[in-house]
Protein backbone atom coordinates (compact mmCIF):
# COMPACT_ATOMS: atom_id res chain seq x y z
CA UNK A 1 0.00 0.00 0.00
CA UNK A 2 0.86 2.78 -0.92
CA UNK A 3 2.59 5.40 2.14
CA UNK A 4 0.88 9.20 2.45
CA UNK A 5 3.96 10.04 4.62
CA UNK A 6 6.73 8.95 1.98
CA UNK A 7 4.99 10.67 -0.61
CA UNK A 8 6.95 14.13 -0.77
CA UNK A 9 10.28 11.95 -0.51
CA UNK A 10 9.17 10.39 -3.67
CA UNK A 11 7.98 13.29 -5.78
CA UNK A 12 11.06 15.02 -4.84
CA UNK A 13 13.34 11.72 -5.47
CA UNK A 14 11.58 11.39 -8.95
CA UNK A 15 12.21 14.95 -9.90
CA UNK A 16 15.65 14.45 -8.93
CA UNK A 17 16.00 11.60 -11.59
CA UNK A 18 14.17 13.32 -13.88
CA UNK A 19 16.41 16.60 -14.03
CA UNK A 20 19.85 13.85 -14.08
CA UNK A 21 17.66 12.18 -17.12
CA UNK A 22 17.56 15.21 -18.97
CA UNK A 23 20.95 16.05 -18.68
CA UNK A 24 22.04 12.90 -19.65
CA UNK A 25 20.55 13.10 -22.79
CA UNK A 26 21.26 16.05 -23.72
CA UNK A 27 20.18 16.56 -27.34
CA UNK A 28 23.40 17.85 -30.01
CA UNK A 29 23.74 19.52 -33.05
CA UNK A 30 21.32 17.44 -35.22
CA UNK A 31 18.53 17.11 -32.46
CA UNK A 32 19.54 13.50 -31.24
CA UNK A 33 20.18 12.84 -27.81
CA UNK A 34 23.99 12.18 -26.63
CA UNK A 35 22.88 8.48 -26.00
CA UNK A 36 22.18 7.73 -29.22
CA UNK A 37 18.21 6.54 -28.15
CA UNK A 38 15.34 7.64 -27.98
CA UNK A 39 13.55 10.20 -25.41
CA UNK A 40 11.57 7.69 -23.00
CA UNK A 41 7.64 7.75 -23.04
CA UNK A 42 6.23 9.94 -20.65
CA UNK A 43 4.00 8.66 -18.26
CA UNK A 44 0.10 9.63 -18.72
CA UNK A 45 -1.58 11.78 -17.44
CA UNK A 46 -5.28 12.60 -16.33
CA UNK A 47 -7.30 15.36 -15.83
CA UNK A 48 -10.65 16.88 -15.40
CA UNK A 49 -13.87 16.99 -12.77
CA UNK A 50 -14.49 13.51 -9.87
CA UNK A 51 -17.32 14.02 -8.05
CA UNK A 52 -18.03 12.34 -4.68
CA UNK A 53 -21.28 12.88 -1.94
CA UNK A 54 -22.68 11.03 0.76
CA UNK A 55 -21.79 9.40 4.10
CA UNK A 56 -20.65 12.16 6.38
CA UNK A 57 -18.70 9.12 7.97
CA UNK A 58 -17.04 7.93 5.23
CA UNK A 59 -16.41 11.63 4.57
CA UNK A 60 -13.34 12.07 6.58
CA UNK A 61 -11.61 8.78 4.45
CA UNK A 62 -12.28 10.53 1.72
CA UNK A 63 -11.27 14.04 2.11
CA UNK A 64 -8.09 12.72 3.08
CA UNK A 65 -7.85 10.46 -0.18
CA UNK A 66 -9.23 13.53 -2.53
CA UNK A 67 -6.29 15.85 -0.65
CA UNK A 68 -3.49 13.32 -1.95
CA UNK A 69 -4.56 12.62 -5.01
CA UNK A 70 -4.91 16.24 -6.21
CA UNK A 71 -1.11 17.12 -4.77
CA UNK A 72 -0.46 14.34 -6.89
CA UNK A 73 -2.45 14.81 -9.74
CA UNK A 74 -2.89 18.38 -10.10
CA UNK A 75 -4.99 18.52 -13.41
CA UNK A 76 -7.68 16.84 -11.51
CA UNK A 77 -10.67 18.72 -9.91
CA UNK A 78 -12.26 16.23 -6.90
CA UNK A 79 -14.97 17.17 -4.61
CA UNK A 80 -16.01 15.25 -1.74
CA UNK A 81 -19.48 16.49 -0.41
CA UNK A 82 -21.57 15.10 2.98
CA UNK A 83 -24.61 14.86 2.18
CA UNK A 84 -25.53 12.06 3.85
CA UNK A 85 -25.56 8.23 2.90
CA UNK A 86 -28.97 8.57 1.56
CA UNK A 87 -28.38 11.90 0.12
CA UNK A 88 -25.43 10.68 -2.06
CA UNK A 89 -27.67 7.73 -3.21
CA UNK A 90 -30.67 9.88 -4.47
CA UNK A 91 -28.02 11.87 -6.87
CA UNK A 92 -25.83 8.59 -7.66
CA UNK A 93 -28.85 6.45 -8.71
CA UNK A 94 -29.65 9.28 -11.11
CA UNK A 95 -25.99 9.32 -12.73
CA UNK A 96 -25.10 13.00 -11.28
CA UNK A 97 -21.76 11.57 -9.38
CA UNK A 98 -19.33 9.31 -9.45
CA UNK A 99 -18.79 8.25 -6.51
CA UNK A 100 -21.27 7.38 -3.37
CA UNK A 101 -19.82 7.33 0.36
CA UNK A 102 -22.26 5.29 1.89
CA UNK A 103 -21.92 3.97 5.52
CA UNK A 104 -25.05 1.33 4.75
CA UNK A 105 -25.57 -0.98 1.88
CA UNK A 106 -28.16 0.38 -0.82
CA UNK A 107 -31.86 -0.05 -0.36
CA UNK A 108 -33.76 -2.14 -2.58
CA UNK A 109 -35.61 1.11 -3.65
CA UNK A 110 -32.60 3.29 -4.29
CA UNK A 111 -31.18 0.17 -6.50
CA UNK A 112 -34.70 -0.30 -8.53
CA UNK A 113 -34.54 3.72 -8.86
CA UNK A 114 -30.94 3.52 -10.78
CA UNK A 115 -31.60 0.90 -12.36
CA UNK A 116 -34.56 2.96 -14.33
CA UNK A 117 -31.97 5.00 -14.82
CA UNK A 118 -29.23 2.99 -16.60
CA UNK A 119 -27.03 3.59 -13.64
CA UNK A 120 -25.14 0.67 -12.73
CA UNK A 121 -23.57 1.33 -9.24
CA UNK A 122 -21.23 -1.14 -7.65
CA UNK A 123 -20.12 -1.38 -4.08
CA UNK A 124 -16.22 -1.02 -2.48
CA UNK A 125 -15.99 -1.69 1.05
CA UNK A 126 -13.15 0.78 1.86
CA UNK A 127 -12.87 0.29 6.07
CA UNK A 128 -14.40 -0.54 8.76
CA UNK A 129 -16.60 1.32 11.76
CA UNK A 130 -18.21 1.22 15.08
CA UNK A 131 -20.84 3.45 15.78
CA UNK A 132 -19.95 4.93 19.14
CA UNK A 133 -22.27 5.66 21.79
CA UNK A 134 -21.03 8.84 23.49
CA UNK A 135 -21.49 11.25 26.37
CA UNK A 136 -19.59 14.47 27.33
CA UNK A 137 -16.70 14.21 29.60
CA UNK A 138 -18.66 16.23 32.05
CA UNK A 139 -20.80 12.85 32.71
CA UNK A 140 -19.45 11.57 35.86
CA UNK A 141 -22.12 8.99 35.83
CA UNK A 142 -22.20 6.15 33.14
CA UNK A 143 -19.78 4.12 31.94
CA UNK A 144 -21.85 1.32 30.09
CA UNK A 145 -25.28 0.81 28.83
CA UNK A 146 -27.12 -2.35 27.76
CA UNK A 147 -29.25 -2.73 24.57
CA UNK A 148 -32.20 -2.32 26.58
CA UNK A 149 -31.24 0.83 28.22
CA UNK A 150 -30.69 2.15 24.62
CA UNK A 151 -33.95 1.54 23.59
CA UNK A 152 -35.17 3.32 26.47
CA UNK A 153 -33.43 6.41 25.58
CA UNK A 154 -33.95 6.39 22.04
CA UNK A 155 -37.26 5.02 21.27
CA UNK A 156 -40.08 7.18 20.73
CA UNK A 157 -42.26 4.75 22.32
CA UNK A 158 -40.24 4.80 25.77
CA UNK A 159 -41.65 6.96 28.43
CA UNK A 160 -37.89 7.14 29.81
CA UNK A 161 -37.27 10.77 29.50
CA UNK A 162 -34.96 11.49 32.69
CA UNK A 163 -31.51 9.62 33.28
CA UNK A 164 -33.15 8.65 36.33
CA UNK A 165 -35.80 6.93 34.58
CA UNK A 166 -32.93 4.70 33.21
CA UNK A 167 -31.56 4.20 36.79
CA UNK A 168 -32.73 5.34 40.11
CA UNK A 169 -28.98 5.87 40.82
CA UNK A 170 -28.18 9.03 37.82
CA UNK A 171 -29.23 12.07 38.54
CA UNK A 172 -33.14 13.06 37.82
CA UNK A 173 -31.70 15.61 34.89
CA UNK A 174 -33.62 15.69 31.30
CA UNK A 175 -31.97 13.71 28.87
CA UNK A 176 -30.66 15.43 25.72
CA UNK A 177 -30.57 13.17 22.49
CA UNK A 178 -28.01 14.27 19.69
CA UNK A 179 -28.77 11.94 16.64
CA UNK A 180 -27.27 12.10 12.66
CA UNK A 181 -30.69 13.10 10.59
CA UNK A 182 -32.29 10.99 8.19
CA UNK A 183 -30.85 10.83 5.59
CA UNK A 184 -27.74 9.22 7.56
CA UNK A 185 -26.64 5.71 7.14
CA UNK A 186 -25.23 5.90 10.90
CA UNK A 187 -28.72 6.55 11.63
CA UNK A 188 -29.95 3.81 9.64
CA UNK A 189 -27.86 1.35 11.01
CA UNK A 190 -28.92 2.63 14.40
CA UNK A 191 -32.46 2.46 13.24
CA UNK A 192 -32.22 -1.22 12.04
CA UNK A 193 -30.19 -3.07 14.77
CA UNK A 194 -30.62 -0.72 17.67
CA UNK A 195 -34.27 0.32 17.55
CA UNK A 196 -35.37 -2.22 15.13
CA UNK A 197 -36.80 -0.34 12.84
CA UNK A 198 -39.12 1.68 15.02
CA UNK A 199 -39.19 5.51 15.24
CA UNK A 200 -36.32 7.80 17.18
CA UNK A 201 -37.68 9.94 19.97
CA UNK A 202 -38.17 13.49 18.45
CA UNK A 203 -38.81 16.72 20.17
CA UNK A 204 -37.60 19.64 22.14
CA UNK A 205 -34.79 17.27 23.55
CA UNK A 206 -33.44 15.77 20.17
CA UNK A 207 -31.40 17.70 17.84
CA UNK A 208 -31.05 15.86 14.34
CA UNK A 209 -27.96 17.06 12.14
CA UNK A 210 -26.49 15.49 8.96
CA UNK A 211 -23.05 17.10 10.47
CA UNK A 212 -21.54 14.84 12.72
CA UNK A 213 -19.92 18.49 14.27
CA UNK A 214 -22.58 19.77 15.23
CA UNK A 215 -23.53 16.36 17.55
CA UNK A 216 -19.76 16.66 18.39
CA UNK A 217 -20.05 20.67 19.94
CA UNK A 218 -23.79 19.64 21.30
CA UNK A 219 -22.49 16.80 23.33
CA UNK A 220 -19.61 17.65 24.69
CA UNK A 221 -20.71 20.94 26.23
CA UNK A 222 -23.85 19.12 27.95
CA UNK A 223 -23.24 16.49 30.65
CA UNK A 224 -26.55 14.96 30.26
CA UNK A 225 -26.47 14.73 26.71
CA UNK A 226 -26.07 11.76 24.65
CA UNK A 227 -25.51 10.73 20.60
CA UNK A 228 -24.09 8.51 17.94
CA UNK A 229 -21.94 8.86 15.28
CA UNK A 230 -18.76 7.23 13.51
CA UNK A 231 -15.90 5.83 15.42
CA UNK A 232 -13.39 9.05 13.92
CA UNK A 233 -15.32 11.45 15.17
CA UNK A 234 -14.88 10.55 18.54
CA UNK A 235 -11.12 10.00 18.42
CA UNK A 236 -10.69 12.65 17.33
CA UNK A 237 -12.40 14.60 20.23
CA UNK A 238 -11.36 12.13 23.00
CA UNK A 239 -10.46 15.10 24.78
CA UNK A 240 -14.31 16.11 24.86
CA UNK A 241 -15.89 12.63 24.64
CA UNK A 242 -16.29 9.89 26.71
CA UNK A 243 -17.02 6.01 24.89
CA UNK A 244 -19.41 4.23 26.31
CA UNK A 245 -19.28 0.59 26.43
CA UNK A 246 -21.90 -1.53 25.15
CA UNK A 247 -23.39 -4.84 26.49
CA UNK A 248 -25.81 -6.70 24.29
CA UNK A 249 -26.25 -9.03 26.84
CA UNK A 250 -23.70 -11.99 25.46
CA UNK A 251 -20.90 -10.79 28.50
CA UNK A 252 -19.01 -7.88 29.56
CA UNK A 253 -19.58 -4.39 27.60
CA UNK A 254 -17.36 -4.28 25.02
CA UNK A 255 -16.35 -0.32 23.73
CA UNK A 256 -15.32 0.57 20.33
CA UNK A 257 -11.27 0.00 19.29
CA UNK A 258 -9.75 -0.86 16.53
CA UNK A 259 -9.60 -4.44 17.24
CA UNK A 260 -12.92 -4.86 18.44
CA UNK A 261 -14.08 -3.38 15.70
CA UNK A 262 -12.05 -5.26 13.26
CA UNK A 263 -12.67 -8.40 15.06
CA UNK A 264 -16.92 -7.85 15.33
CA UNK A 265 -16.73 -8.45 19.36
CA UNK A 266 -18.48 -4.71 19.32
CA UNK A 267 -21.33 -6.15 18.39
CA UNK A 268 -23.82 -5.25 16.82
CA UNK A 269 -22.80 -1.79 16.04
CA UNK A 270 -19.76 -2.87 14.13
CA UNK A 271 -20.10 -2.12 10.38
CA UNK A 272 -18.58 -1.81 6.87
CA UNK A 273 -17.98 1.83 5.16
CA UNK A 274 -17.91 1.98 1.32
CA UNK A 275 -18.26 3.98 -1.21
CA UNK A 276 -20.70 2.96 -4.81
CA UNK A 277 -18.88 3.80 -7.98
CA UNK A 278 -20.47 4.18 -11.37
CA UNK A 279 -19.45 1.56 -13.55
CA UNK A 280 -20.06 3.92 -16.78
CA UNK A 281 -17.88 6.67 -14.61
CA UNK A 282 -15.20 4.07 -14.70
CA UNK A 283 -15.42 3.25 -18.53
CA UNK A 284 -15.86 6.85 -20.07
CA UNK A 285 -13.41 9.06 -17.29
CA UNK A 286 -10.06 8.12 -17.08
CA UNK A 287 -9.68 10.20 -14.35
CA UNK A 288 -12.69 8.28 -12.05
CA UNK A 289 -10.84 5.57 -12.95
CA UNK A 290 -7.57 6.49 -11.82
CA UNK A 291 -9.00 7.99 -8.73
CA UNK A 292 -10.82 4.59 -7.78
CA UNK A 293 -7.17 2.39 -8.22
CA UNK A 294 -5.99 5.33 -5.62
CA UNK A 295 -7.94 4.66 -3.19
CA UNK A 296 -7.89 1.07 -2.90
CA UNK A 297 -4.29 1.25 -2.59
CA UNK A 298 -4.22 3.63 0.15
CA UNK A 299 -7.92 3.48 1.60
CA UNK A 300 -6.53 1.65 4.49
CA UNK A 301 -3.66 3.97 5.28
CA UNK A 302 -6.30 6.90 5.16
CA UNK A 303 -8.91 5.45 7.33
CA UNK A 304 -6.21 4.86 9.80
CA UNK A 305 -5.18 8.49 9.85
CA UNK A 306 -8.84 9.47 10.05
CA UNK A 307 -9.56 6.42 13.16
CA UNK A 308 -11.28 4.43 11.09
CA UNK A 309 -10.38 0.71 11.04
CA UNK A 310 -8.15 -0.74 7.41
CA UNK A 311 -9.31 -4.10 5.75
CA UNK A 312 -6.88 -6.73 5.54
CA UNK A 313 -4.55 -5.87 2.43
CA UNK A 314 -6.06 -9.15 0.12
CA UNK A 315 -9.59 -7.02 0.89
CA UNK A 316 -8.12 -3.91 -1.49
CA UNK A 317 -6.91 -6.46 -3.65
CA UNK A 318 -9.63 -8.31 -4.66
CA UNK A 319 -11.20 -5.28 -5.15
CA UNK A 320 -8.91 -3.90 -7.61
CA UNK A 321 -9.03 -6.55 -9.53
CA UNK A 322 -12.80 -6.27 -9.73
CA UNK A 323 -12.92 -2.51 -10.49
CA UNK A 324 -10.39 -3.49 -13.39
CA UNK A 325 -12.56 -5.53 -14.77
CA UNK A 326 -15.87 -3.28 -14.75
CA UNK A 327 -13.62 -0.85 -16.66
CA UNK A 328 -13.02 -3.25 -18.91
CA UNK A 329 -16.00 -4.30 -19.77
CA UNK A 330 -18.12 -3.98 -22.87
CA UNK A 331 -21.54 -2.07 -22.99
Amino acid sequence: MKSFKNAALLLAFILVVGVLSACGSEENANGESSDGGSDSESTESVSGPITIDGSSTVFPIMEALTYQYQKEHPETEPTVNSSGSGGGFKKSTRGEIDLSNASREIKPEEQAIAEENGVRLEPLEIAKDGISIVVSQKNDFVENLTIDQLKQIFLESSDATKWSDINPEWPDETIKIFSPGHDSGTFDYFNEVILEEQPLKEGENTTLSEDDNVLVRGISNDPYAIGFFGYAYYAENKDKLKVLGVDNGEGEPVKPTDETIQSGTYTPLSRPLYTYVNVESLKQKPQVLDFVKFTLENAGEAAQQVGYVALPEEKYQEQLEKVKQWASEEK
